[in-house]
């Protein structure tokens, strides 16, 4: 069956959310987000690492060999990520500080790695380049909300960065002096992380749950209208005619 292009693009967005559903990329989610500004940052790189290099792979799947083409896909994301490094030093360098070595490590990023080989390698450009969007939308969204969350919590401030000579940012008067500067530590990602995907996954339930009871009702409308059709057709009265030699014949 032939999935929808918009299934696709949404996949990564909502029902498998590479952060809070699959929990893929764990280690740059708690180390990155300490700010919503950086989340974006990962969130955008990854991205774009992801929908280069699953462009690539599916261009390129029927000429990669199947015994190597794991070394060739960590090859192919490893050139896109040099490529990404190259850009934010020279570009965002304070974002650039800030990612530190979690930027290069999106080379062994299982989301980007698991997309190129469960994905892009038996499917189409187009769709492959959806799926990576999809995916990275994922993965940049659940980082700017924990960023967010942390950010506020934990500093008082709201996506507070820099790009080049300019700052940006909001402090939030005088909120930054009962900060709770946990959010911004290790523990406190963990915290934000475990509740996060406690919602995430009980909304999700219930809306799956939802979806079940809805089928299951309209199942039984049908059984009971099938139940009604077979009753009306025995209650049927049977109606009788006569042929030409006038014999009595049931209709």
């Amino acid at each position: 069956m032939k999935t929808s292009k918009s299934k696709i693009l949404t996949n990564g967005i909502i029902t498998s959310n590479p952060v809070f559903r699959l929990v893929l990329g764990t280690c740059p989610t708690l180390a990155v987000t300490t700010s919503a500004f950086n989340g974006l940052g990962m969130g955008l790189a990854a991205t774009l690492v992801l929908v280069c290099s699953n462009a690539l792979v599916s261009l390129l799947r029927k000429v990669i060999p199947d015994k190597v083409r794991i070394p060739c896909f960590v090859l192919i994301i490893a050139t896109f990520v040099t490529l990404v490094e190259m850009l934010l030093k020279r570009f965002v360098p304070a974002l650039y500080s800030a990612l530190g070595i979690y930027l290069p490590l999106i080379v062994v990023n299982c989301i980007i790695l698991a997309r190129a080989e469960a994905f892009a390698s038996t499917n189409r450009v187009g769709d492959s380049i959806l799926d990576g969007l999809g995916m990275g939308l994922g993965f940049t969204l659940s980082l700017m909300t924990m960023g967010f969350i942390r950010e506020l919590v934990g500093s008082g401030t709201i996506f507070v960065g820099s790009l080049g000579e300019a700052e940006f940012g909001l402090v939030l008067g005088s909120l930054p002096d009962y900060a709770m500067s946990v959010f911004v530590m290790p523990a406190g990602g963990f915290l934000v992380f475990g509740l996060l995907m406690a919602l995430i996954n009980w909304l999700t339930d219930k809306a799956d749950k939802k979806r079940k009871e809805k089928l299951v009702a309209e199942a039984e409308r049908i059984e009971e209208m099938k139940h009604y059709l077979d009753e009306m057709a025995e209650n049927e009265p049977e109606v009788k005619v006569e042929n030409l030699d006038g014999q009595e014949v049931e209709a």
